[in-house]
């Protein structure tokens, strides 16, 4: 059997017909997660009074939040509007890397991001001296270098595999499950290895997220003020959903699917940890924050200190 893949490239087949109402809803999706996204980032930057360690992790969840959307979404849109959902082997594999190594870094991110909140909340008085701005350095560093070194693996194996005849790749993108299963070949060295990475890099970092959470929620339980309590709950809580959604959702896709599962439960849980989260990030995070909202306030009505401006300080 010859492999035409180099040739001929890959058909996605997550498309509908209703090509036009799919185009807009990916277009308002797309626009809302870069517009809110970048918002919350510029505004951290700007702003002095958000330079602390728990902005220092949003500002660049926002960033990474931004790239990891814009890998998908824009094919998707082009793909809608015109109708042509054939992609070449080089641009697949290369979405592939750049979609599993962003999401990998989420996946670390998100845990550094519950440690900051675990040591501001259950050890206050080190949390200066822990969280310094080198260590949490270190931390959004190695969540980006340990993603894409991870993808390297994955995309490596996945593109020697052999693609014959049948190049329809049963998904919206290009993804690690959905390519090994349009494989002729023998898949089980990467599926072996999607499972032990997956363990190490999506289970784990879940694990430790919520044990994080137990302490903080069993600290906040200790605080004396009944407002204060409710109101760190409610934040922690709204925190631990959208967590829980992106660990839950992206574990399954890539360890939960059977051969043969439906296509229906697997574009769901892609949506909901490749979109669903970086759109809702902003909202979570950010703007039920009141120092965020004051800063926002202040950049849209343009009320900046004059002595400052040149330092591009919102006042």
């Amino acid at each position: 059997m010859i492999n035409q893949t180099f040739l001929n490239g890959f058909v996605l087949l997550g498309f509908s017909d209703e090509q036009v109402f799919f185009f807009f809803m990916i277009l308002m999706t797309y626009s809302m997660i870069i517009v809110g996204n970048l918002t919350i980032f510029s505004v951290i930057k700007i702003d002095v009074h958000l330079q602390t360690p728990m902005y220092f992790f949003l500002s660049y969840l926002s960033l990474l939040d931004v790239c990891y959307s814009s890998v998908t979404l824009p094919g998707m849109l082009v793909n809608a509007i015109t109708g042509n959902t054939r992609v070449s082997f080089n641009l697949c594999f290369t979405q592939l890397y750049f979609f599993v190594s962003l999401g990998g870094s989420e996946c670390l991110l998100l845990a550094a991001m519950a440690y900051d909140r675990y040591v501001a909340i259950c050890n206050p008085l080190h949390y200066p001296v822990v969280m310094n701005k080198t260590f949490c350095s270190y931390l959004v560093g190695g969540s980006w270098f340990f993603g894409f070194l991870n993808s390297v693996l994955h995309t490596a194996l996945t593109s020697k595999l052999t693609f014959c005849r049948h190049r329809h790749v049963n998904h919206f993108f290009c993804d690690v499950p959905p390519m090994l299963n349009a494989s002729c070949a023998d898949t089980h060295t990467s599926q072996m290895l999607l499972y032990i990475v997956s363990v190490f890099l999506g289970m784990s970092p879940f694990v430790f997220v919520i044990a994080s959470y137990i302490q903080i929620i069993s600290t906040i339980f200790k605080i004396h003020s009944a407002s204060g309590r409710k109101k760190a709950f409610s934040t922690c809580s709204s925190h631990l959903i959208v967590v829980t959604v992106f660990y839950i959702t992206a574990n399954f896709n890539y360890i939960g699917p059977k051969p043969g599962e439906s296509f229906d439960i697997i574009r769901l849980s892609s949506i909901l940890y490749s979109v669903l989260t970086p759109l809702f990030n902003p909202v979570i995070y950010c703007l039920r924050n009141q120092e965020v909202k004051r800063a926002l306030k202040k950049a849209f009505t343009g009320k900046y200190s004059a002595s400052k401006l040149s330092l591009c300080q919102i006042k």
